[in-house]
């Protein structure tokens, strides 16, 4: 499962699941670039959000 936002720096923010269906964050730039993710999983998904707004994330994922 994915949702993302698009912040007004264009940068695409993701929340997904990764293969031990554990929630991670990824960041990426308007050029393409990976240039954050999350560096643990998280088993919930508010536990993950509230870690990318420390990060930066300005919009809602939906």
């Amino acid at each position: 499962m994915t949702t993302s936002c698009i912040a007004a720096n264009r940068d695409k923010w993701e929340i997904y699941t990764d293969a031990a269906s554990h929630w991670r964050w990824r960041r990426t730039a308007s050029n393409g670039n990976i240039v954050g993710a999350s560096t643990e999983g998280y088993v919930n998904k508010s536990d993950c959000m509230a870690n990318a707004r420390r990060n930066g994330m300005t919009c809602n994922p939906s």
